[in-house]
């Protein structure tokens, strides 16, 4: 595993490990990761020509974040496009086929209609029977 710059590393002998041991201080208390970065990188020049190296991957880090989503957006845009192209709005198709003498319903509009003529007094026995098997149906598909 890597270990910061500047730290004391040993092999301990009676367990095999390698352990790792942060610098102290003049006072003897470790540095914070905060300061040792602090101490190491001075102040950032923004306006330089040259970057750490962490704060190069963590530039790019960004950059392939926000390639991704925007890549993800625009892959949604079009797919909502195409959709769209394949499929037209149901008052649209109401209108052509009005056009053609035919009228298109829902299968909300056939249910009422249906329940609608069992309800009526006015219907024979076959047709109710009729309206049942046909509501049947249409709420079997619900």
């Amino acid at each position: 595993q890597a270990v910061p710059a500047g730290s004391h590393v040993r092999l301990n002998l009676q367990t095999g490990e390698r352990e790792a041991k942060l610098p102290d201080r003049e006072n003897g208390e470790s540095d914070t990761r905060e300061e040792r970065r602090r101490k190491r990188l001075g102040k950032v020049d923004v306006d330089a020509n040259s970057f750490t190296s962490e704060e190069l991957k963590k530039a790019l880090a960004k950059m392939k974040e926000s390639e991704k989503a925007e890549r993800k957006v625009s892959f949604l845009f079009l797919k909502q496009c195409t959709v769209r192209k394949k499929f037209r709005p149901i008052e649209q198709l109401k209108e052509e086929f009005e056009k053609l003498n035919m009228k298109i319903e829902t299968d909300y509009e056939i249910m009422v209609k249906l329940i609608s003529k069992f309800n009526s007094s006015a219907s024979t026995l076959d047709e109710k029977i009729a309206a049942l098997y046909d509501l049947e149906y249409y709420v079997h598909q619900v």
